[in-house]
């Protein structure tokens, strides 16, 4: 891997076409003891995580990243769910700031501009229960892929203090290579230790994480796991006043296995 120090721009040959890719997957869990529970939940999920509200999210995206949007297509699907699909490109930047390439969480909502190319910012939604009615779980996978100069990472804050997670898995990667002004390869163009760098302070200690990176491959992965636990969280239209203690301690154990599973990407039962 070349290192690559930014405190002035790389002076390239032609357009950089390195291809960074952010996918971002948040899970929600929630018990429900009926089928009644069960539908209304997925109604209030339906209806948080609509087309238009989604839409919204995206663009806000967008604007932190710089980035001007040709194209949106967005459908609500029944019986749940929903996909909204970005076709982005970039917008013109003057005077590059070296900003752009630390290795730092990026901003909430408001105008920051960065380099962007053509590329495109996605999200998808699922929601799906357990056979036994028990266990209701929400996945929303996002996907920003950007060419140029930028890190979609910079976008990571906002998504995470967006989508209300219980469990998250972030994967970066950036592909092909770019030539400097002598043609020689740069398969990546600024330096990444963790995706947990590009995390605020202050979310990093709500959660429990693991990373994963393949340095010389520019992969990095981290998961994400909710630290501390309240049940009332995870009730749907109703607080633990109304379990009794033996109802508490089943449908906790049931959650954490839930989040267990998902966390470390297999069945533990």
């Amino acid at each position: 891997m070349v290192k690559l120090t930014h405190e002035k721009a790389i002076e390239l040959h032609g357009f950089n076409n390195l291809t960074k890719s952010l996918s971002f997957n948040m899970y929600d869990i929630c018990y429900t003891r009926t089928k009644e529970e069960r539908e209304a939940y997925l109604q209030y999920i339906d209806e948080q995580y609509s087309a238009e509200r989604l839409t919204r999210i995206l663009q806000e995206v967008a604007e932190i990243i710089g980035a001007h949007v040709l194209n949106i297509a967005s459908q609500d699907f029944e019986p749940a769910g929903a996909s909204v699909t970005f076709l982005i490109s970039e917008e013109p930047v003057e005077n590059q700031s070296s900003e752009i390439f630390e290795e730092s969480p990026g901003p909430l909502i408001e105008s920051v501009v960065l380099q962007l190319d053509k590329s495109h910012i996605t999200v998808h939604t699922y929601p799906e229960y357990h056979p036994d009615e028990g266990i209701s779980t929400f996945r929303a996978d996002i996907d920003v892929s950007t060419c140029g100069e930028i890190s979609p990472l910079k976008a990571l804050h906002h998504l995470i203090r967006v989508f209300e997670t219980d469990v998250m898995t972030i994967d970066y990667r950036v592909r092909g290579f770019t030539r400097n002004k002598d043609g020689h390869k740069l398969f990546i163009d600024h330096e990444i230790s963790s995706i947990q760098n590009y995390i605020p302070d202050d979310v990093i200690e709500l959660f429990d994480m693991i990373d994963v990176n393949v340095y010389q491959e520019n992969i990095f992965h981290t998961k994400c796991k909710l630290r501390n636990f309240d049940l009332n969280n995870y009730l749907f239209g109703y607080t633990k006043e109304k379990l009794s203690e033996k109802e508490i301690d089943e449908i906790t154990e049931r959650i954490k296995l839930e989040m267990d599973e998902i966390f470390y990407g297999k069945n533990i039962v």
